[in-house]
């Protein structure tokens, strides 16, 4: 006989609804009781389980991070599996277009939350950006690791470029409330880091 399901715990129902509601209508727009309420648990639970609100959307953030890292190791084993063997290289990079793509559509077109999190919170100093940092590093190592694998020239250049065609590609997604600029700065992106390979093959072949 199966046993009635867990109700989750205080803090795994302020993170969820932290999730919900940040995304949807802004992090400073939400207040505590606001979270509290929609969590469903007593006031006094945000304080001790994360300290403040600050800390909570820190949580939050962490928390996001995470997912996303699953995520993208979960399709990369999917792809391997499609593929009896290891993702290539421009899967790896694709991966992460793909993945925009499909939050994008999920989230109803309100552009990148860690860029959305830094927008409400300016000041550099602030825990925020170390998170949002942490996060972009992982993303372009990643990318760095991939094109390095390709046999790119630079990797760590290309990498950095092809964020920046992700960012521009989730801003006119954004903006245009398609997907689209996502698959064009994929397709740039894909075209950068051939040109990044036949420079490296062309510097290799000169040794």
């Amino acid at each position: 006989m199966r046993g009635t399901p867990r109700r989750p715990l205080p803090a795994e129902r302020l993170l969820e609804a932290a999730g919900a509601l940040f995304d949807r209508e802004g992090i400073r727009a939400v207040g505590v009781d606001r979270l509290v309420a929609e969590a469903d648990v007593a006031r006094a639970s945000l304080y001790q389980n994360f300290g403040s609100k600050d800390a909570l959307v820190l949580a939050w953030l962490s928390k996001q991070d995470e997912v996303d890292r699953a995520g993208y190791d979960r399709a990369l084993r999917a792809a391997a599996r499609s593929a009896d063997g290891p993702a290539d290289p421009m899967t790896r990079i694709r991966t992460f277009f793909d993945l925009a793509v499909a939050a994008t559509r999920r989230r109803h077109y309100r552009g990148c939350l860690y860029v959305n999190a830094l927008t409400e919170f300016p000041d550099r100093d602030h825990s925020v950006h170390m998170v949002v940092a942490e996060h972009r590093r992982w993303m372009r190592e990643e990318i760095a690791d991939a094109a390095a694998m390709a046999g790119a020239a630079d990797p760590a250049e290309v990498a950095r470029s092809v964020q920046l065609l992700y960012d521009g590609g989730l801003v006119g997604a954004k903006t245009a409330r398609s997907v689209e600029p996502i698959r064009r700065a994929e397709q740039l992106a894909a075209e950068l880091v051939e040109a990044a390979v036949v420079r490296g093959s062309a510097a290799t072949a000169r040794t």
